[in-house]
């Protein structure tokens, strides 16, 4: 039994937030990918769409979450299921930092609207 301890999560920065790993293919996962999500307040991640389903599970703060063209305020223990294909944009309009639990399966990519394609380290 693989057990990740927080010292040794990795942690990655992209578009002002911070992702925390613990479940990876580099850890022992076979199939599924794991993080701790950390976006400060007046983050606007930029709208991406995924290619896996992921599932967000807001653990502090509130989010002003946009799936496709649905927008809704979520706010600690909201559970979002992000389907493939669909297209997300994550903001923190508050003034503090939100905390989310995020996990997938491995292979997860994000393409942005621009066509630039994104393969977060922490999901593969």
């Amino acid at each position: 039994m693989p057990v990740i301890r927080a010292s040794e999560a990795v942690t990655h920065e992209i578009h002002g937030a911070r992702f925390v790993s613990y479940a990876t293919p580099l850890t022992g996962s076979k199939e599924l990918c794991a993080w701790r999500g950390e976006i400060p307040a007046g983050t606007k991640a930029p709208a991406h769409t995924v290619n896996r389903e992921e599932i967000l599970h807001l653990l502090d703060g509130e989010l002003l979450i946009t799936l496709d063209d649905r927008t809704d305020l979520i706010t600690p223990g909201d559970t979002l299921i992000i389907n493939p294909g669909a297209t997300l944009t994550v903001e923190n309009p508050t003034e503090r930092t939100a905390v989310t639990w995020v996990t997938t399966s491995i292979g997860l990519t994000a393409e942005l609207a621009d066509g630039t394609l994104i393969t977060p380290p922490w999901a593969n």
